[in-house]
């Protein structure tokens, strides 16, 4: 399959479950968009999914995402409890405690609102 560069720059998130190296609440840049999937750019590579598993905007998200624990979580802190928020620049999760409105991302070191 041929990937041709889109004319506007779109993003796109999983809403979903589902077997996608995607990383629930963080924004990929979307390399095609059709009306049944959605190609994003994940770490490089082409990733397609279907579009109804994905929110799709226009302009890349400047607020932390808050995305409820899966249940088969193994590698997420056990002390952040049944959420936890997602950097919309690198994708870095965080803690919510103390329910905060602002957050400093440890990795990229950027601070936004808390959705």
């Amino acid at each position: 399959m041929v990937y041709r560069p889109m004319e506007a720059l779109h993003w796109a998130r999983i809403n979903a479950e589902g077997p996608y190296p995607l990383r629930r609440g963080a924004w990929y840049r979307v390399i095609e968009l059709g009306p049944h999937e959605v190609v994003l750019d994940v770490q490089w590579r082409p990733v397609s999914v279907p579009r109804s598993l994905v929110d799709v905007v226009t302009e890349r998200p400047r607020v932390w995402t808050i995305v409820p624990r899966p249940k088969d979580a193994v590698r997420l802190n056990e002390k952040w409890g049944d959420q936890y928020a997602v950097c919309p620049t690198c994708g870095n999760r965080a803690s919510l405690e103390g329910a905060p409105k602002e957050l400093r991302c440890t990795q990229c070191q950027e601070s936004f609102p808390v959705a």
